[in-house]
């Protein structure tokens, strides 16, 4: 099974203590990259989540963010800083003694750290967001793999179109061999000079080994088979299938260079756009 370096899964987790809601999106890379967002009470939480995102994906830009909404029936009981609001208390009778004016108890309620809460468990709470978490790298692996799937099922398409095009210029050959003959036998002609069979003979040999395309479409029957080999064995080869890729393209070309009629050269060009399409297919498979 190959997966796709793209990819998307969101994950909702729910308690007493409020919702988290983790989100992950993958796009292709040539190796593994994580960005994590969350918000600062849980920047514990990842180191543990790049470890696992390492342990389970190879390759792609992967981000991660977490949103978090507080239960507020759950936040513990309020409770007075007293020192704290002693401190204020007599540093605003001290600037009231200074220029006067009252003493609004609200504003004393209102400065940072003078009202407290009682902290929630946050060990409970990351708890259970880790096992959602554990949650969303199974559904995103699973869309990594159907996405994986709809890939191998475009390049296998193409490889067996490639074949065709194989046959196409393996059905010319015997018409190359003959337009060969014909136009040395005219050259010969026109030179008006004698035509030694044996000579001849050499000469075709000649032409035949400089124009032959057997040996590139038996290596193009080779790569489609060492294709679908990797394609089988599946894990991550979008490395190995992206070199293949390399091979295909060498082979059309020196294809294409030694094409001596319209229909060679249209199965190379067809050829070409083949390979082309699976390229950028495979640059998203992991």
């Amino acid at each position: 099974m190959i997966h796709s370096m793209t990819a998307y899964a969101r994950k909702e987790v729910k308690g007493d203590w409020g919702t988290g809601v983790w989100e992950i999106r993958s796009v292709n890379q040539r190796y593994l990259e994580t960005f994590i967002r969350a918000p600062e009470q849980f920047r514990a939480l990842e180191p543990v989540v790049r470890e696992r995102l390492r342990k389970q994906l190879q390759r792609g830009k992967v981000e991660v963010y977490l949103k978090f909404a507080a239960n507020p029936a759950h936040v513990g009981q309020m409770s007075i800083n007293e020192t704290l609001a002693k401190q204020l208390i007599d540093n605003a009778k001290w600037v009231q003694s200074h220029s006067g004016g009252d003493i609004n108890p609200a504003d004393i309620l209102r400065w940072p750290g003078v009202m407290e809460a009682e902290e929630v468990d946050l060990d409970e709470v990351n708890g259970a967001l880790l096992e959602g978490f554990n949650e969303l790298v199974t559904d995103f692996k699973a869309a990594r793999a159907s996405e994986g799937a709809n890939l191998e099922t475009m390049i296998t398409t193409r490889l067996d179109a490639i074949l065709e095009q194989v046959d196409v210029v393996e059905g010319h050959m015997p018409e190359v061999a003959k337009w060969q003959r014909d136009k040395l036998t005219q050259k010969l002609e026109e030179l008006q000079a004698e035509i030694d069979e044996s000579r001849l003979e050499q000469e075709l040999i000649y032409l035949a080994q400089k124009q032959d395309v057997a040996e590139e479409l038996d290596r193009l029957k080779s790569h489609v088979k060492e294709t679908h080999k990797i394609l089988k064995k599946g894990g991550a080869c979008g490395r190995r299938l992206d070199f293949m890729m390399q091979e295909f393209n060498r082979e059309s070309n020196t294809l294409a260079s030694k094409s001596i009629n319209s229909e060679i050269t249209n199965a190379a060009v067809e050829l070409k756009v083949l390979i082309e399409q699976m390229r950028e297919q495979i640059q998203n498979i992991e």
